[in-house]
């Protein structure tokens, strides 16, 4: 019969570890540490766990909210389950968006093309083989018009994924709503518009950042009056970390970016509490499951902190960090992709149990292709498995308090403000961006990482261990090309149909306003929209103003 050896409680941990722990052997083939190399400790404990409750956790829907930004969280509301959604022609996507919300959706998410993103037109010969490949194609308010035909925008709450022309997306959706009898103080939903990210992670950028972050700031300010619903910038960690980037670049890169907001906006004369409640965020929810916990709640803890003390915000709602969640796309494979529905759930339930709003959750053939239907549909019964089955919206905040939980949030609100300093020493974020430290800091992140994968010390399933010698490839959605030229004669049919003086006299206006620093640009920017003048008009015209961005690469 098996015994165990009876040593007696161990009066410290330091005495643990030394009596029982270091004489049972660590495996050495694999790393303990995080995702992004933080130390794990093999056991967290008070003595290795500073956490006071009323300054650091607090109760949910009150200060410091590292607990929620709501009292009853989910027991009071789910979060909004969106499935990002688009390709080809807009008619191709309005009908996705009426097959996800048949199957219990609640708010759509829009994903544009290339063209549409870098403002081009599909007839560009730089949007050649692109037009609605990675995206829907939506050159002009006709476009919107059908993006959304039988779509109620009082009743939805829509995301938008572009960035440089956000505005003009924006105008587009404001006057489909008033085609539709839905007033702009109606709307609901977010523009991601957040262009610092662009210029640090993502690169679909068009002008340079001074003048693209006096567009964002006219967006704010245009919001903040005339659409008190609408979150007008969604400040995005996801593609920062998409990027290569360790969760705690992550966290303080993205709030970085957002103190460079509120700075901006306040220095156009916005007073904080006017606009500061609608601004959301956007994180990526990654494989490594307390580290992701751990870094939502940190960042609330910090934006709360900083929006008071440092910012003198006197709205309680101006403290809340309301952000959406994407699983991680860098996260899944090519090889064995069913193997990227348990990833998924994975990094779902890690957004929920960290408290998100919206979470929305890649299909499993993204590493692939763009996702069928049906990849879409377990991707989103995901979350509802969650939702009603698992157990984890019963109670707030289950892991708070957890020992491990509480020093991770610890270690990582410690590194974020150790990027703070260091970009503050820089000169903030725009001239941190011109020295390319943003850029280095993610490529020697990647750097790591890979090299830890590349080595087996860092495993991934059906990749570097488990893996299959012969897979059976699966169905994949396959964009049909005649769709580039359907939308290429749309976009001629609406040229050829309107009044091309107003047109010339919408953009002249554009351009005249643009060369000046005291004229918000969105209510201009509509009235073109309202003639049919297109995105790549419009930034063609802003363009020949502003010039174009040219990044110095890193090496």
């Amino acid at each position: 019969m098996a015994t165990t050896e009876d040593r007696g409680a161990s009066e410290s941990l330091e005495a643990w570890r030394a009596n029982a722990y270091e004489s049972a052997p660590e495996r050495t083939d694999e790393l303990f540490s995080t995702i992004s190399g933080i130390e794990n400790e093999p056991l967290a404990t008070p003595e290795n766990t500073d956490t006071d409750y009323a300054r650091d956790l607090g109760y949910p829907g009150e200060y410091p909210f590292t607990r929620g930004v709501y009292p009853s969280m989910y027991r009071g509301r789910l979060w909004t389950m969106r499935q990002f959604a688009g390709f080809g022609t807009p008619e191709e996507t309005n009908e996705r968006f009426r097959y996800l919300t048949e199957h219990g959706q609640t708010g759509l998410s829009t994903a544009f093309d290339m063209p549409t993103l870098m403002g081009y037109d599909s007839d560009h010969p730089r949007s050649l083989g692109e037009v609605g490949r990675e995206g829907v194609a939506v050159d002009s308010l006709a476009d919107m018009e059908t993006l959304f035909a039988g779509i109620p925008l009082g009743e939805v709450s829509t995301s938008m994924t572009i960035n440089s022309p956000a505005a003009i997306v924006l105008a587009y959706y404001v006057c489909v709503g008033e085609q539709q009898g839905v007033s702009r103080d109606k709307l609901r939903g977010t523009a991601q518009t957040d262009i610092l990210k662009e210029y640090i992670a993502q690169k679909e950028w068009i002008f340079p950042p001074e003048p693209s972050m006096r567009l964002v700031v006219d967006m704010i300010e245009f919001c903040a009056r005339e659409m008190p619903l609408f979150h007008p910038v969604s400040i995005s960690g996801y593609h920062i970390r998409e990027a290569g980037s360790t969760a705690a670049q992550e966290l303080a890169f993205t709030l970085a970016d957002g103190f460079a907001y509120v700075d901006a906006a306040v220095e156009r004369g916005l007073d904080v509490d006017d606009f500061a409640p609608r601004l959301s965020f956007f994180f990526n929810a990654h494989l490594d499951f307390f580290e992701e916990i751990a870094k939502y709640r940190a960042a609330r803890r910090i934006w709360a902190r900083e929006m008071r003390d440092r910012y003198g915000a006197r709205n309680e709602r101006s403290l809340l960090m309301r952000f959406h969640t994407q699983t991680a796309g860098v996260s899944l494979t090519a090889q064995q992709p069913e193997v990227n529905i348990v990833r998924t759930a994975l990094e779902a339930m890690a957004a929920v149990l960290g408290g998100t709003q919206s979470l929305h959750t890649n299909s499993f053939d993204e590493a692939l292709a763009l996702p069928t239907e049906d990849a879409v549909r377990i991707a989103l019964r995901t979350q509802q498995v969650i939702a009603h089955e698992s157990g984890a919206v019963n109670t707030i905040d289950p892991l708070g308090g957890s020992y491990h939980v509480e020093r991770l949030t610890n270690e990582l609100e410690a590194q974020a403000y150790e990027y703070f300093d260091r970009i503050d020493a820089l000169g903030g974020v725009i001239p941190a961006i011109k020295d390319n430290f943003f850029q280095r800091e993610i490529a020697d992140a990647s750097y790591r990482y890979q090299s830890e994968v590349e080595s087996g010390k860092r495993v991934i399933v059906g990749v570097n261990r488990y893996v299959l010698e012969d897979e059976e490839p699966i169905a994949i959605l396959k964009i049909d090309p005649a769709l580039e030229q359907k939308q290429i004669d749309r976009l001629a049919a609406v040229k050829a149909g309107r009044d091309s003086q107003q047109v010339e006299a919408g953009l002249t206006a554009l351009k005249q306003a643009a060369a000046r620093d005291d004229v918000n640009l969105m209510p201009l920017i509509i009235d073109a929209s309202r003639d049919y003048v297109t995105l790549g008009e419009m930034c063609d015209a802003l363009r020949e103003v502003w010039g174009v961005w040219r990044e110095t690469p890193v090496f």
